[in-house]
């Protein structure tokens, strides 16, 4: 009986260890990258590493602004801010290698989220 206790305990210990060493980055890095990922053009914005890259982008009235998802995992892009989107668009969800456009033909400041990463990701798009 002391035999089988002491292995369930070192058992218990070594899940724990293994648990504790990994992190939420290591999740994040292996479950939702895309190797592909490369550099925004002029008017774009790549959703990668669970945020929008760049996360504020200039551009003149009359642009329109594509988003790329390059993450494995789906994504939004929703006008407004967490919790409270104002309906001025919505991507609905763009899986891996899904584009969004929107013309931004009124000046202002307009921020957007992920629905479904609401936490995490948010942006803005400063129109000029």
């Amino acid at each position: 009986m002391l035999k089988r206790t002491l292995f369930l305990s070192m058992l218990s210990i070594l899940f724990f260890v293994m648990i504790a060493g990994c992190s939420k980055n290591d999740y994040v890095t292996s479950s939702y990258n895309n190797t592909n990922m490369g550099t925004p053009g002029t008017n774009e914005v790549f959703i990668q590493n669970i945020s929008f890259s760049p996360k504020s982008i200039t551009v003149t009235a009359g642009t329109t602004v594509k988003w790329t998802n390059k993450d494995n995992v789906s994504h939004t892009v929703t006008s407004g801010t967490p919790g409270s989107p104002n309906g001025t668009f919505d991507s609905g969800n763009l899986g891996n290698g899904g584009t969004f456009s929107y013309t931004f033909n009124t000046k202002g400041t307009f921020p957007y989220y992920c629905r479904l990463h609401q936490d995490t990701m948010t942006g803005t798009v400063v129109v000029q």
